[in-house]
């Protein structure tokens, strides 16, 4: 039966299968594709479509992709489900986010080893009360990457932690001007209380398609600053460098790269 799925190409990322290798770094911006492909090897662009724009190179001799998914669960679900039938089965998500816990300053990296569902898109993948963690391997190449590449300094850290992925920007940034503020003000401050690092729109979408399809799943973000550090009137640092979230992808990929050939 003929379908608008029935293509010789994905149908929203246009990929083909011998165009994507078995590791992938997933931005959501689309304009820091080519900047992640500078640190592959002989990378070229082999598909570019909506919020879809793909690069494909080599690390160690390893075949290894990059595909923004755009803004938010949707998109990046679509992403993951297309890479997967391509033959991709690793994913780092490397993106931005709003420092929650106060010991994250801006310019921190995080590393997700869970993400609460606070977003539509996981509760498509998985039950209710389900969560939405990172693959063991996965964590334990971005941390041990993070910990190559980061200092004890303010803006130079990292951590690895809970972190919260969301639909609604405005709801982080300006709840009250929302219907339901007292509803969004009430669950940030209970994922204060919990010790959650940061919050991002991708991570649990990501990491719930990779439950479900058996792909391994991680994220590494960079906190431009700590919105709750900024209600309190504490020193942060405001930052749009994401040079160091995207060595630590690279970096991990490598280190996974490493330890799949000695398997």
């Amino acid at each position: 039966m003929a379908t608008i799925m029935n293509g010789e190409r994905q149908f929203h990322i246009r990929t083909m299968p011998e165009e994507v290798g078995r590791y992938v770094i997933l931005p959501g911006d689309p304009g820091r594709v080519p900047k992640i492909a500078e640190y592959l090897d002989d990378a070229v662009q082999v598909a570019q479509n909506r919020e879809y724009n793909v690069y494909t190179g080599y690390l160690n001799g390893e075949k290894v992709t990059v595909c923004s998914t755009g803004i938010g669960g949707p998109s990046a679900a679509i992403a993951v489900e297309e890479l997967i039938k391509c033959g991709a089965d690793t994913f780092i998500r490397i993106g931005t986010s709003g420092g929650i816990d106060l010991k994250v300053w801006g310019g921190d990296l995080i590393v997700a080893s869970a993400a609460i569902r606070s977003e539509g898109t996981s509760h498509e993948y998985l039950p209710e009360n389900y969560p939405a963690v990172a693959d063991f391997e996965v964590v334990t190449a971005l941390s041990q990457a993070a910990a190559e590449l980061s200092q004890d300094e303010n803006g130079k850290r990292y951590h690895v932690g809970v972190i919260h992925s969301k639909d609604s920007f405005y709801g982080e940034v300006e709840p009250e001007n929302s219907a339901v503020s007292e509803d969004i003000i009430k669950r940030w401050d209970s994922y204060l209380k919990c010790g959650c690092l940061t919050s991002e729109m991708e991570c649990s979408a990501v990491f719930s398609v990779g439950i479900v399809r058996h792909a391994r799943c991680g994220g590494v973000l960079t906190a431009l600053w700590n919105a709750e550090r900024s209600k309190r009137g504490l020193d942060d640092i405001i930052t749009d460098d994401s040079t160091r979230g995207i060595k630590c992808a690279v970096r991990a990929i490598q280190l996974l790269i490493e330890k799949d050939k000695s398997k």
